[in-house]
């Protein structure tokens, strides 16, 4: 079994004139681990890279055991990005149904990938018309399509009530238990107790890297907020 499903090392990525990931390196294990950091520390332009869609100075990015973008991953990834990535005029169901054909996956992965996001009673409702809440899910039905081993969400319950945050939460521990891995990048950082493993990111860099209670005591911190904020202040003596 390979034991680590996402393998960074000496990354260095540069967008204009500003180095955004200046040489990190970090693993992904299996199970559910937490990308956090305030908005514009680089979680997205790092997520990017996991899926090959971001184009790096240097550095190695391997998935699965595969260089990051490779062909085989193709159908192995599901990717969510901050902006649902559905068709507004087309039905719950008319959306993953394109996009079966576009994967070349099973088209009953449709009818899983609804259930599974609880979407059953609006399948045949267009999007447009979903809430935001609905609409998001829409979006994660369609990374779920073909049960891939990774999981990669970009802030996916971001603006989402507590219910339907902690019923997304649920969902991503099932799929975890299920056997693939789950990478979810927030903000916000009460989410971090929900996740078996935490990559704490500031500036483009990762600060901590480790399990919620070990974040905690490393720090003495009685939170991982504060936990973060103890890591910044002191981030010379721990980066």
């Amino acid at each position: 079994m390979m034991k680590n499903v996402v393998e960074v090392r000496d990354l260095v990525v540069v967008r204009g004139e500003r180095e955004v990931l200046p040489g990190i390196s970090l693993d992904v294990p299996a199970g559910v681990t937490g990308l956090l950091g305030p908005s514009g520390c680089g979680k997205s332009t790092l997520l990017r890279c996991l899926v090959g869609a971001q184009r790096v100075r240097s550095g190695t990015v391997e998935v699965l055991g595969s260089p990051a973008g490779s062909a085989d991953l193709r159908t192995r990834i599901g990717y969510v990005t901050q902006a649902a990535s559905v068709y507004d005029d087309l039905t719950v169901a008319e959306n993953l149904s394109f996009f079966v054909r576009v994967l070349g996956v099973d088209r009953s992965s449709v009818d899983r990938a609804i259930e599974a996001v609880s979407l059953g009673d609006h399948r045949d409702q267009v999007v447009g018309r979903l809430s935001g809440g609905q609409r998001s899910r829409a979006g994660l039905a369609v990374a779920l399509l073909g049960e891939p081993d990774l999981l990669v969400l970009d802030e996916p319950t971001v603006g989402l009530d507590p219910v339907l945050r902690r019923d997304l939460w649920a969902l991503f521990h099932r799929i975890a238990d299920g056997g693939a891995a789950v990478l979810v990048s927030s903000h916000v950082m009460d989410e971090a107790e929900r996740c078996h493993r935490l990559l704490l990111m500031r500036e483009g860099r990762i600060i901590a890297d480790g399990s919620p209670d070990e974040v905690r005591e490393r720090t003495g911190a009685a939170d991982v907020e504060q936990a973060f904020l103890r890591l910044v202040e002191g981030r010379e003596e721990v980066a």
